[in-house]
């Protein structure tokens, strides 16, 4: 029952904040930002979660998972309250900045509790579930902004995308009524992230899920204003974001199937290089639906990134240290969440979006290229 709770209350909050996703970077172009300037904000995201998450982990394993869920939760409904009181630029960097601190103490508690609360045989289970929960909220967060905009407007939108974010607060809040707790001495009291970095399956884990983190990144930065830079409607690119979302629902599904008959490693190998051939097609498009085709297959992609570094990730770390291992994943995430926006952003700005869609590809192609030396035979080797 308890895993159950956890998946609603993702979904809640992940919609209001892949809603937000949509929202900001749209309201900052509709406010006159270049796209260097929206990079700027939708980067503030990353900014407090890059140097926040690894401590925040450390100090989770010492006190629990509550306080980060009740904080999460409760700091991206006041961020998404603030554009509806203020729709202005100014407005849009404070929110930035509070809904990815916000976001990150909610995943930190999250994924871990996903793992913490299943034994071995549930494990993979529960991560998948909490997996789908996400990739419900990116599918129904970027579609429900780009209709409400287009019918009622930036502020209000950013109340309706804060209206889900009520009742998680509150679930989140009454969690000590139903969340058992879970934390677990450490075997050492000793060692850094370093540590953890020098154990090889969780330094690989790691590096592959950064590289699919920053595809995502690019693709949900950039979409939207490409989208409006061919003319498309907030709905229409809620639509082509939708389609994302759709394809790592499915994707996640077929998963843990696909998963067994390849292996880890050849799988995010292949993702990688699936993400690759969509970006190089984003380009060539400038209508929805095949935009919304190049976004399905980069969904599958990117979707299956995820699920496979947080199940990777706890079986990796060591006992006592899995909040601590999981705020450093979610600090090489962040990291990508930083630098992408203000990189390509100011690429895009200097040199167009064909470059910035092409120079992703190439990237996309390095690493799958690079894991497929480091994996010859395909299979796991943690």
């Amino acid at each position: 029952m308890t895993i159950y709770l956890i998946v609603l209350l993702t979904v809640l909050t992940h919609l209001g904040f892949a809603g937000s996703r949509l929202a900001v970077p749209l309201l900052a172009v509709d406010q006159g930002a270049s796209p260097f300037l929206v990079g700027s904000i939708v980067a503030l995201y990353a900014l407090f979660p890059t140097a926040l998450a690894l401590p925040a982990g450390r100090m989770a394993d010492r006190v629990g998972f509550r306080v980060p869920l009740v904080f999460g939760t409760a700091a991206i409904l006041i961020a998404l309250i603030v554009p509806y009181v203020w729709p202005t630029l100014a407005a849009l960097y404070f929110s930035a900045s509070v809904l990815g601190l916000g976001f990150m103490a909610f995943q930190l508690a999250t994924q871990t509790l996903a793992g913490a609360i299943a034994g071995p045989a549930e494990r993979a289970r529960n991560f998948s579930l909490v997996s789908l929960a996400y990739a419900l909220g990116n599918l129904g967060g970027p579609l429900l902004a780009g209709v409400l905009i287009d019918a009622i407007g930036y502020a209000r939108t950013f109340l309706a995308l804060a209206v889900p974010l009520i009742p998680a607060t509150a679930l989140a809040v009454t969690s000590r009524r139903w969340l058992p707790e879970v934390r677990v001495k450490s075997e050492s009291a000793s060692g850094g992230a370093l540590d953890l970095l020098r154990i090889a399956p969780l330094r690989n884990t790691l590096i592959a899920g950064g590289i699919v983190a920053t595809a995502w990144d690019v693709y949900q930065f950039l979409m939207p204003i490409y989208g409006r830079a061919i003319d498309l409607s907030a709905t229409a690119i809620g639509v082509v974001m939708s389609a994302f979302g759709i394809s790592i629902i499915l994707v996640r599904i077929v998963l843990p199937s696909i998963v067994r008959r390849t292996g880890e490693a050849q799988m995010l190998t292949y993702a990688m290089f699936i993400a690759c051939v969509a970006f190089f097609l984003f380009p060539f498009f400038q209508s929805p639906w095949p935009l919304a085709a190049a976004s399905f297959l980069l969904g599958i992609g990117c979707g299956c990134g995820q699920p496979l570094s947080m199940s990777l990730v706890y079986n990796a770390s060591p006992r006592g240290r899995v909040g601590e291992a999981t705020g450093l994943r979610l600090t090489v995430n962040q990291v990508t969440h930083l630098v992408v926006p203000l990189l390509f952003g100011g690429l895009g700005s200097a040199a167009g979006y064909t470059v910035v869609f092409l120079t992703n590809a190439g990237f996309l192609v390095a690493g799958g290229y690079i894991s497929l030396r480091s994996h010859p035979k395909g299979r796991d080797q943690s």
